[in-house]
């Protein structure tokens, strides 16, 4: 390690200090509270009840609820407070978009992931941009899903593979929109933290890379997001690439 690196690992955890003690207390609630409370919504009963079937086996997990749409499926976030709702798309009476939408206006303690059947962007990106924040076909194993519900309830995205690499491929196909400010001086340390964020890491396994505490990182997170001028780790994906931070990753043939 760098000695500038030394410095900047020194300043953020001296910013950070007044906040890590809380943030490690989260953490060690939330490894303490073990069990993720789901509710699945579904509009096909026996899809409905194999998805509940297959929950119960999964250790650490507690289904309290199940939809037949999406109306219900909001009714019962209401009522029930769950941890996240594992949400079909094509719904009668309110689809799955629309519902994912409502409870992450209503209920933000609540997140969404989408299982289905469907993985074509006029799916995917409108369920993520109503806030879903995992997205699965109906091909994942209960190994797969688990680690949904446990990536989105740690602030990470539950995407499968094949969705992450579509949704990257999409964000540099898109149009670029508005130009995002260029950084006013990243450090060696925080172009090397927003690289890992662009690379998939989660904070704490930029942690254990870089060997600093998780709220080092997250200090470094907050700096890179108030000097690039981006609002999450998705803009901050989209940063690295246009940037040259990151390769963008080669595209197959078909």
């Amino acid at each position: 390690m760098s000695a500038l690196d030394q410095a900047d690992d020194r300043r953020a955890e001296r910013s950070g200090q007044a906040v890590s003690d809380r943030a490690e207390l989260s953490e060690r609630v939330r490894a303490g509270a073990s069990v993720l409370r789901v509710v699945v919504a579904d509009d096909q009963a026996v899809v409905r009840e194999g998805i509940v079937m297959l929950l119960t086996l999964l250790p650490g997990v507690e289904v309290v609820g199940a939809a037949r749409d999406g109306e219900e499926a909001v009714e019962l976030t209401a009522g029930l407070s769950p941890d996240v709702v594992l949400m079909d798309l094509r719904m009668p009476r309110c689809d799955g978009v629309e519902a994912t939408r409502r409870i992450r206006e209503r209920h933000p303690g609540t997140e969404v992931v989408v299982l289905t059947t469907y993985a074509d962007d006029d799916s995917l990106f409108p369920a993520l941009r109503a806030g879903a924040r995992g997205y699965l076909t109906k091909d994942a194993d209960g190994e797969e899903i688990l680690r949904a519900l446990r990536d989105v309830t740690d602030g990470r995205a539950g995407l499968s593979p094949t969705v992450q690499r579509r949704l990257i491929e999409q964000l540099m196909e898109a149009p670029a929109g508005p130009p995002v400010p260029q950084a006013e001086g990243l450090t060696e340390r925080e172009t090397e933290v927003i690289t890992l964020v662009a690379d998939g890491l989660s904070n704490q396994e930029i942690a254990t890379r870089l060997r600093i505490s998780t709220a080092t990182v997250k200090t470094h997170i907050n700096n890179l997001f108030a000097k690039t001028g981006v609002r999450d780790r998705a803009q901050a994906v989209r940063y690295a690439y246009q940037h040259g931070l990151v390769r963008t990753p080669g595209r197959r043939g078909t």
